[in-house]
């Protein structure tokens, strides 16, 4: 049997509510295992190294979207990333765009609220009472399959820390928000029209921001068809704005 290998991981440390911590970054090496991810891997940093080590996990299955982090320039889920299939030396840094908590650990929960609320990402189906009816209503099943396939976001984040406009723009929405505004859009059981969508979307923070530069679909781990649905709103709102 081959000996194993051993891998290093240069780890992005630092605790903003500590006023003596610097941001740096540490290195820490363990012996690779057969079928390791990097959430494995941390977590083994974490039993047997360091105690301190601060990252975000939850369901290890890539649904929760918790893990999300830059892994050697590259945004993704550390629990679905296998240390084999990247080299000897792996860097690893918290997500751009999102408030630090610590070391790999950002508040994507804040960030994804603050959006979903501004959006109103809701279904918009009655202003005073929600009618049962029409929510049960049947639906055709290859547009139910559309907005299922929008559903699918698990609001990780990879899709903002890709984003060049998000870096730029903090009230950018991101990709994540106008996939949302996409699903809305679809769905017939949703009151609002285009003028609606066009006052929440409709500018520079929204779609018209986006500098199609693929990174945001690059990144998806769910493999969302997020510039198609951004082409599809910009024809959109262009209609709804003129």
């Amino acid at each position: 049997m081959s000996e194993a290998r051993r891998i290093r991981l240069r780890i992005f440390r630092h605790n903003p509510q500590d006023p003596g911590s610097e941001p740096h970054l540490e290195s820490y090496e363990i012996e690779e295992a057969a079928g390791m991810t990097l959430f494995l891997a941390l977590s083994e940093i974490r039993e047997r190294l360091d105690p301190s080590l601060a990252f975000d996990f939850v369901c290890r299955a890539g649904i929760c979207g918790s893990c999300g982090m830059i892994v050697n320039g590259r945004p993704r889920l550390a629990c679905r990333t296998l240390t084999k299939d990247l080299p000897d030396e792996i860097t690893l840094l918290p997500l751009p765009a999102f408030e630090l908590i610590a070391d790999l650990s950002v508040n994507t929960g804040k960030w994804m609220r603050a959006m979903s609320e501004r959006l109103e990402a809701w279904l918009h189906a009655k202003e005073q009472e929600v009618d049962l009816s029409r929510i049960e209503q049947p639906m055709d099943p290859d547009l139910a399959d559309r907005i299922y396939e929008l559903d699918r976001c698990i609001e990780c984040g990879c899709c903002v820390a890709a984003c060049g406009t998000a870096q730029m723009r903090a009230d950018f929405v991101g990709a994540v928000g106008l996939n949302k505004i996409a699903r809305f859009g679809l769905d017939p059981r949703d009151v609002r029209g285009d003028a609606d969508f066009y006052e929440l979307v409709g500018d520079d923070d929204g779609v018209f921001g986006c500098m199609t530069l693929l990174g945001c679909q690059d990144v998806c781990p769910k493999e969302l068809p997020l510039q198609t649905q951004i082409a599809f709103l910009r024809r959109r709102m262009a209609r709804s704005g003129a």
